[in-house]
C-alpha cells in the first residue's frame, strides 16, 4: 500500500540544515497495523504528516496505492488524500464553525456520498461513539475528550482504506482510550483497514502488528 524510498525532510536553519527525517525506507502492506515510536523530536509526527500528504517539502520517492506521490501535483495529491485517508489528530483539528454533525459529514462530501446516504452514515457514527446528544453542539462546547471522540468518528465515518493517528488516545481517559484502540484493532482485523499510529504508549502499540522505531530522524534497525 505504501512504499517510501530515501525520503528526507530537511529544514534550512541558520546554523545549517536540520534533518527531521533522513533516508527513510519503509514499506507498509495493506492490512498492516503499524505503530511508530521514538523519543520526542525523533521525527514521528513529521513522518506521519508526509504519509498523510499534509507536507510536500520533502525529497525521495513515495508510492501510495501504486500512485507515485512524488510526481503528483497538488490537486492530485489532495484527491488521493480525501479519497483514501482518515486522520485522527492529537489536537482534534475540528472545524470550529461547524457542529459535530457537520464535522462528521465533511469526509462524506469529499467522497461524493449522496446526501440521503450521508444522514444515515453520520447517525450511525454518532450512535457508535455515544455522541448523539452532542450532534448540534460546536467544538468549543465540548470537553477535550469529547472533541477527541468526534475526531476519531470523523476519521472513520467514510471508511477510509488508511487511518493515520497521532497519539489517538492522548486526551481520553483510560477506558475511552482502550475502547478506541479496540475499535482500531477490530477495523484492522475484520475490515482490513490499514492503520499507522504514532504513540508513546507501549500498551497502544501492543494493539498493532509491528513497531517501527525512530531516533534522530532515522529508522532504528
Amino acid at each position: 500500500m505504501i512504499s517510501l524510498r530515501n525520503v528526507n525532510r530537511v529544514y534550512p536553519l541558520k546554523g545549517g540544515p536540520f534533518y527531521a527525517l533522513r533516508d527513510i525506507n519503509l514499506d507498509i502492506q495493506e492490512g498492516d497495523f503499524l505503530s511508530i515510536m521514538g523519543p520526542s523530536g525523533s521525527g514521528k509526527s513529521t513522518l506521519l504528516h508526509i504519509l498523510g500528504l499534509h507536507d510536500s517539502a520533502w525529497d525521495g520517492e513515495y508510492y501510495l496505492l501504486g500512485e507515485p506521490v512524488h510526481k503528483l501535483d497538488k490537486k492530485k495529491r489532495f484527491d488521493l488524500q480525501k479519497k483514501h485517508i482518515g486522520f485522527v489528530f492529537q489536537s482534534y483539528h475540528l472545524l470550529d464553525d461547524l457542529t459535530v454533525y457537520e464535522n462528521l459529514e465533511i469526509p462524506l462530501s469529499y467522497r461524493d456520498t449522496p446526501k440521503k446516504d450521508r444522514d444515515s452514515i453520520v447517525c450511525d457514527a454518532l450512535d457508535r461513539f455515544h455522541i448523539v446528544g452532542k450532534k448540534d453542539l460546536y467544538p468549543n462546547q465540548l470537553s477535550g475528550g469529547q472533541q477527541q471522540l468526534v475526531g476519531v468518528a470523523r476519521a472513520l465515518v467514510a471508511k477510509p482504506a488508511l487511518i493515520l493517528a497521532d497519539e489517538p488516545t492522548g486526551n481520553l481517559h483510560s477506558d475511552q482510550g482502550r475502547e478506541i484502540m479496540q475499535l482500531f484493532k477490530k477495523l484492522n482485523q475484520e475490515n482490513g483497514v490499514t492503520i499507522v499510529q504514532v504513540t508513546h504508549s507501549v500498551e497502544n502499540a501492543s494493539y498493532g502488528s509491528r513497531v517501527v522505531r525512530l531516533a534522530d530522524g532515522m529508522i532504528v534497525k
